[in-house]
């Protein structure tokens, strides 16, 4: 789902979108950026089936989990992801450790294309339903 384009004013319907939309895209990335730190095969395009690769990836995701909760000081340690602090964002140190490890993915090509009209239906849907019955207490705070 994209973004709404531009600037917006502090607590409009779009700036909130656009902050509960980044919010949990940062939080994937922290935990894939870490994962890949430790589990090498996903620096890597893996040349397997779509569902040879969710089972390769759901798998690693329990390990990575049991690892966790059973070493949690080595594998997780504190500051080691982004977080925010009054609104603003605080780089974690997962970023030192991954930086090298991701220059071995290949980017992904930027396609622009237009939005279809579904989809920009469900994106001003979301904005509505995060100001009213998805609100949380701090969005227009940190948004």
């Amino acid at each position: 789902m994209k973004p709404f384009s531009g600037i917006h004013r502090k607590g409009s319907s779009q700036r909130v979108f656009n902050y509960r939309l980044s919010r949990p895209r940062r939080t994937v990335e922290n935990i894939f950026g870490i994962a890949s730190a430790v589990f090498r095969v996903l620096r890597k395009p893996m040349l397997l089936e779509p569902t040879k690769a969710e089972l390769v990836v759901m798998t690693l995701a329990h390990l990575y989990n049991l690892l966790r909760n059973s070493s949690s000081a080595l594998y997780t340690p504190g500051g080691i992801f982004d977080k925010e602090i009054d609104g603003t964002l605080v780089k974690g140190t997962y970023n030192t450790i991954t930086n090298e490890a991701m220059s071995s993915l290949v980017p992904i090509r930027n396609i622009p294309r237009k939005s279809n009209e579904d989809a920009k239906l469900i994106r001003e849907e979301l904005a509505a339903y995060f100001q009213n019955e998805g609100r949380i207490l701090w969005q227009v705070t940190y948004a």
